[in-house]
């Protein structure tokens, strides 16, 4: 029997009785009661609906949260890995960087508790919906989950068009916020929040499908202005 499987026996051994130092996994929000950070959390939360996944590669692994940022936006990156570090004070947390992007990745046993909307297959083609905790913290902190959204699936472009004055064709130039999902879910729970903030929005098709929210009205971009501003 080779030495290293038999050390390996022992040291699963031990962890399952938590003799092993350092290796229980930090106290869960949900499972312990430990404070949560919840303006972090609801920011999180955007971003894992947008561009995130828990991934498990094998039974022996702890579960990771990766969320993927292109490299275009490093600000995007940092305020990605502050929220992780704010929720998950006493977890690993790293970047792995990949060809025109980086994942940033946090790493966690209770990643399930705090994410419950994980399952199998892709986020648009099952039902995603919120806890009633998860609920009662976006409408609390409303502005953190729409500025996660928008820092994964959404944009923030600038318009153009042309008006005929005084017989002459003058070009006009506007701001306008996009946010993109296939799960209708999803972009439900984007407009309810803007709903809520007082935003106005308007829903845009892709071909057949309405895939694109857009915010385009001047008073409606000035407040995503103030709350959540272009990527960075």
């Amino acid at each position: 029997m080779p030495l290293g499987t038999v050390g390996y026996w022992k040291h699963m051994d031990r962890a399952k009785r938590g003799e092993c130092p350092g290796t229980r996994d930090p106290k869960c929000p949900r499972c312990d009661g430990r404070k949560l950070d919840d303006p972090a959390y609801s920011y999180l939360l955007g971003l894992y609906l947008g561009d995130g996944h828990i991934s498990h590669y094998s039974e022996h692994r702890v579960p990771n949260l990766m969320i993927t940022c292109t490299q275009s936006w490093p600000g995007l990156m940092d305020d990605c890995e502050q929220a992780m570090r704010a929720v998950f004070p006493n977890n690993s947390v790293c970047r792995v960087r990949r060809t025109g992007c980086s994942n940033v990745k946090v790493y966690s046993k209770h990643l399930h508790c705090l994410f419950p909307q994980h399952g199998p297959g892709k986020k648009h083609e099952r039902t995603i919906a919120l806890d009633p905790w998860q609920q009662e913290i976006v409408d609390t902190h409303p502005w953190e989950f729409i500025r996660g959204l928008i820092h994964s699936d959404g944009c923030r472009i600038t318009n153009w068009t042309t008006r005929l004055v005084a017989g002459e064709r003058k070009r006009y130039e506007y701001p306008r916020y996009f946010f993109a999902n296939k799960s209708d879910d999803i972009r439900k729970l984007f407009t309810d929040t803007l709903d809520k903030v007082g935003v106005e929005w308007t829903m845009l098709a892709r071909g057949c499908d309405p895939f694109n929210v857009s915010i385009a009205r001047k008073a409606s971009v000035a407040l995503m202005d103030i709350h959540v501003g272009p990527k960075h």
